[in-house]
């Protein structure tokens, strides 16, 4: 179909009117400040890093700290996850994993588990334990910091998808 114009549109109003459309078309995508998606997160680092440091203390393993960087990361990475309604490490063009650390501050080596469907901390580390990967990544000798967070999106039916960085 051509692109018609009409006449009795005013230059003013044309841009009133593409302001609006942008303004609504933003909207509708759930832009907002708080990154991506618009869903609720909650640091869980707290009660998350006191099961991994029990873990690590049965394996003769130093206790981890809770990693400013590491929680941020894992925020982001939840939300990431809740907004597009994928468990996946990798969401979107340029999120590469090495990327998405570096840019976020965490130490590196780093490692990423990620669960979703738990309504708990403690369910969201048993899912990680009973995974071989990710009891691997959790008994890392070469971790100092930890990072947990969950987030429930409208946008991806509420589902709780979690995120847990370990960081160098």
């Amino acid at each position: 179909m051509p692109h018609r114009r009409f006449p009795s549109a005013r230059p003013g109003r044309r841009a009133f009117l593409a302001g609006s459309a942008a303004l609504a078309l933003a909207a509708a995508a759930g832009c907002n400040t708080r990154g991506p998606g618009s869903g609720a997160g909650r640091d869980e680092t707290a009660a998350t890093l006191a099961l991994v440091n029990r873990l690590r203390a049965e394996k003769g393993l130093p206790a981890l700290s809770a990693d400013p960087a590491a929680r941020r990361a894992a925020l982001e990475q939840a939300r990431r996850m809740a907004a597009s309604g994928r468990m996946e490490h990798v969401i979107g063009i340029g999120a590469s994993f090495p990327a998405r650390m570096k840019s976020m501050g965490v130490t590196l080596p780093a490692a990423e588990n990620i669960a979703a469907g738990q309504d708990s901390a403690a369910k969201a580390f048993d899912a990680w334990y009973r995974s071989p990967k990710h009891l691997e990544n959790m008994l890392g000798a070469h971790y100092r910091g930890l990072g947990v967070a969950v987030v429930s999106d409208p946008a991806s039916g509420n589902r709780p998808y979690w995120a847990m960085v370990l960081a160098g």
